[in-house]
């Protein structure tokens, strides 16, 4: 059975393959909105499922693909044969992108044992693991029990009340946009950062080979930033996905965290927070 680990190397995978009731999820995503079905088909680790990122998003609200109610996430995971008592393995095509989103998601809704393959799919390639491709069996039928646990989301009100109380907000992106040097690369969002919070450019956790750099060095990297990772931190980016990087090296030092759903295609949105400039 996996362990309450975060991340699992690609030979732990390997060697756990046809485990009873293992699930391998594929939660590769693009910013650009690029359809990965087709790389999922071209190229898998055995026995995985697709995790379509947006069709498992809240289809109420205009904010890009935010956590849906646990109703609608736990009918669209028992459509991909997950029970929230499944050990689950979660990687994507990059390396660690878009996994750690999905890991958050599943976890804030009740899944017991879920870690991320650490490197993701090219760690698994360079490993020289096998790679299955072409159309994937539909899974079977689950039921998947979701329940939210609220105190892992973070709302605009308790983010704006964290930082009038000087309280740790961490950003994962890249300095530049932070600075509101650089646009935003959704039309529309104003520029700039919240009042007080920290930057800490999700790459920053990691090594030059894709993987989660080890506990001293995300100590040292949150320690730049101005984190103690002892106390309570929301972290956020430009949409949640980052944030769960963030929040997986976070996860990888023992420390709870909470993700702003929102992050700055609500913040920074016309009429939404406060916004700052400069470093």
């Amino acid at each position: 059975m996996p362990d309450a680990r975060p991340l699992i190397p690609a030979s732990e995978l390997a060697a756990r393959l046809g485990a009873p009731n293992l699930r391998i999820v594929d939660a590769s995503w693009a910013l650009d909105g690029r359809d990965c079905r087709p790389d999922f088909e071209a190229a898998r680790l055995p026995g995985a499922v697709f995790f379509d990122l947006e069709t498992s998003s809240d289809k109420e609200t205009s904010l890009p693909h935010m956590l849906p109610g646990p109703a609608a996430f736990g009918a669209r995971m028992g459509a991909l044969g997950l029970r929230e008592t499944d050990p689950v393995v979660v990687y994507d095509s990059v390396g660690l992108w878009s996994a750690p989103r999905v890991w958050w998601m599943l976890k804030v809704m009740g899944a017991r044992q879920v870690q991320v393959l650490d490197g993701g799919l090219p760690a698994w390639r360079s490993a020289g693991l096998p790679i299955h491709s072409g159309p994937a069996p539909e899974p079977g039928a689950a039921i998947f029990e979701a329940r939210l646990d609220p105190d892992a989301l973070a709302s605009p009100e308790d983010v704006r009340r964290a930082l009038e109380a000087g309280e740790q907000v961490l950003d994962a992106r890249p300095a530049a946009r932070f600075g509101g040097e650089a646009d935003e690369p959704r039309p529309g969002l104003r520029a700039g950062h919240m009042p007080g919070a920290r930057n800490l450019p999700f790459p920053e956790l990691l090594t030059p080979e894709g993987t989660m750099k080890a506990p001293d060095a995300l100590r040292a990297a949150f320690a730049s930033a101005g984190i103690d990772p002892g106390r309570p931190t929301i972290t956020t980016c430009g949409s949640g996905v980052t944030a769960a990087i963030l929040g997986l090296g976070l996860a990888v030092l023992g420390r709870p965290f909470r993700l702003y759903d929102g992050s700055w295609a609500e913040w920074g949105a016309p009429g939404g927070g406060p916004v700052a400039t400069g470093a």
